[in-house]
């Protein structure tokens, strides 16, 4: 009686520490909505959407499929998810928008691998949805938005990649140039 009475309690034991951890999850429908869009920009900025092999640690934040294949970059200084509630729009108990301020350097375009200097603040509206007991962004799908440190990282890395020698020459050349914009 005593063993099935232990088996009992450590199965109820492990369904509450269970229940409670999974509560803890970034995106959980009790929790706060603002940070599924700070984790989504944190992952952004960091440049988690430049590779497809790396954009799957977004998918626990995004309601759509998959990402298309970008030809820009929007290189960014910082971000601010505005986390205060009378900055969103809350349009029901389960839909929100929640805006973000992006401190925009430039464009950097991939084929011709140049970046366009335009020193901006941008303002992205991220509509925050729940579904299946989780908060999940379900617009806007844009341009990876990528802190510059990581993209000259990114340009160094294909540097090292590029055997032809004209595609390596405007390598470095954007490399320089984004440097030159920290």
């Amino acid at each position: 009686m005593v063993r099935y009475t232990v088996l009992l309690v450590a199965c109820c034991l492990s369904v509450v520490l269970l229940q409670s951890s999974g509560a803890a999850l970034t995106g959980d429908i009790t929790k706060d909505p603002a940070d599924v869009v700070k984790k989504y920009a944190e992952l952004d900025f960091k440049g988690a959407r430049l590779e497809a092999g790396t954009q799957e640690v977004l998918f626990p934040y995004i309601a759509w499929a998959g990402e298309p294949a970008w030809g820009t970059v929007v290189v960014v200084d910082r971000y601010d998810v505005l986390n205060h509630t009378s900055d969103w729009s809350i349009l029901s108990l389960l839909e929100v928008v929640i805006p973000v301020e992006y401190q925009v350097l430039g464009t950097m375009y991939w084929e011709t691998a140049v970046f366009l200097p335009e020193r901006r603040v941008e303002r992205v509206s991220f509509h925050v949805k729940g579904q299946s007991h989780r908060w999940r962004l379900i617009a806007p799908q844009m341009p990876p938005h990528v802190g510059v440190k990581r993209m000259i990282n990114f340009v160094r890395h294909a540097m090292l990649q590029e055997s032809d020698p004209s595609r390596l020459e405007k390598l470095t050349a954007l490399r320089d140039h984004l440097q030159g914009a920290t």
